[in-house]
């Protein structure tokens, strides 16, 4: 979230940021709770400071044999406001720190202004589309003739939106995955962790899933617990009220997890296939490090989800997201598309975001420099890469007229060997 202090000084820049976003917030209602709140703390204190003196003056008084009873009374009357201003405090807290978190992230001055998708500029493309001799495929027609691809039973185990793999898909989905985490650990040094994929509510508020996208989340029927939407939730919160050390940072984690989203509102779109589903899997990569350089790793973490897609020969496109379509939580955000063939369509299959501390504000996540005061970290997140996602490129842009799927080179080691899927 952001600043309190700030947002007040800064009201007019706030109300840029929603009308660049294309959000509606009434700031005025901002303004009038925390005016409110401001003079109840101010009454508060006036009050507090006179019952100090007061007691002390009612104690000098009977220490000399004089009659305080005046005071007392005074003191009583005081006593019984004060009482009663702290619960009106405190419940203005509450209304003004829940229209905090109800403010979405500032946009970096680098962020492209404009309304939706339409208006995100590609940064730059890699790799040539592959052009077919045939009218290619999508990725469910080619999955269900190698026989690995199954959701009729997945419906009938659990509902629609989700999917069964079978064989060589199923194989292929955990070489990826092996593939990704060994990029990512062996040569760009990030630390691999596996996190529990159910989390508390502390944790989604904490990067910005609570309160906004509840209706998304998979809430568990006991405790206050939810299905992970995406690691990037756990491995944030692993330092949630912490300090670190400044030599410690940049810190850099990858986790394979599957991740659970309801998908809300999103009903109509892509529910045939294996692009939006209620479960999927994914690595994640998360830094944190110092704000001064959070731009830059940026640039370098938005490196390391593209070089999966060069590795495995699948060519996409870089975009910037404009305000109008960045999340929530984030400053600036980079989205990777990969090329469909079947769709004759890029899609997205990593987004790439640095929150600056919007999150780190959130979470309690601090560093300590040397010989100075302990500050906000910067947050950053990206896809390296949604697994299925990565699945449904490859079956699209390697197939064959015969139905059978050539893998890249870099994907046999990880197949035992194996490097076409036949039915």
């Amino acid at each position: 979230m952001l600043d309190m202090r700030s947002v007040r000084k800064n009201l007019d820049v706030v109300r840029q940021a929603l009308a660049n976003r294309q959000m509606n917030l009434d700031m005025d209602q901002f303004a009038r709770l925390d005016e409110t709140r401001r003079a109840l703390l101010t009454e508060v204190e006036a009050l507090k400071s006179e019952r100090n003196a007061s007691s002390a003056e009612v104690a000098k008084l009977k220490r000399a044999g004089q009659d305080a009873a005046h005071l007392m009374e005074r003191l009583s009357q005081v006593s019984e406001r004060i009482k009663s201003l702290d619960e009106e405090v405190r419940k203005a807290d509450e209304e003004s720190e829940a229209f905090l978190y109800s403010i979405p992230n500032i946009p970096h001055e680098s962020t492209p202004v404009g309304k939706d998708e339409k208006d995100n500029p590609v940064i730059r493309t890699v790799g040539e589309v592959p052009s077919f001799d045939f009218t290619p495929k999508e990725h469910w027609e080619i999955g269900q003739g190698l026989n690995c691809l199954d959701f009729d039973r997945a419906a009938k185990i659990t509902g629609s939106r989700f999917s069964v793999l079978w064989g060589g898909l199923a194989k292929l989905e955990r070489a990826l995955v092996s593939f990704m985490l060994d990029i990512q650990t062996k040569e760009h040094g990030y630390t691999e962790v596996a996190p529990p994929y159910i989390v508390n509510s502390d944790s989604l508020r904490g990067t910005g899933q609570l309160p906004k996208f509840e209706d998304d989340l998979f809430k568990l029927n006991f405790k206050d617990y939810y299905l992970i939407p995406t690691a990037e939730v756990p491995l944030t919160n692993l330092h949630r009220d912490e300090t670190l050390e400044e030599p410690d940072l940049p810190r850099a984690y990858c986790a394979y997890t599957p991740c659970f989203r309801s998908e809300a509102g999103s009903y109509g779109k892509d529910t045939k296939g294996l692009i939006r589903q209620h479960q999927f899997d994914k690595v994640e990569l998360v830094r944190f490090c110092r704000p001064e350089e959070s731009y830059d790793q940026l640039e370098l973490l938005t490196g390391h989800a593209e070089e999966i897609l060069k590795r495995l020969g699948l060519p996409y496109r870089v975009i910037a997201l404009c305000t109008g379509d960045l999340g929530f939580s984030s400053a600036k955000t980079y989205d990777i598309e990969v090329w469909l063939p079947g769709q004759n369509a890029y899609r997205e299959i990593s987004s790439c975001s640095n929150f600056e501390d919007f999150q780190a504000r959130r979470a309690g996540i601090r560093f300590k420099p040397k010989g100075g005061k302990s500050q906000l970290v910067h947050t950053l997140n990206g896809s390296g890469l949604a697994v299925g996602r990565t699945m449904v490129a490859l079956l699209e842009n390697c197939q064959q007229a015969d139905g059978t799927v050539v893998l890249p080179e870099a994907l046999v080691p990880y197949m035992n060997g194996q490097s076409v899927l036949r039915p």
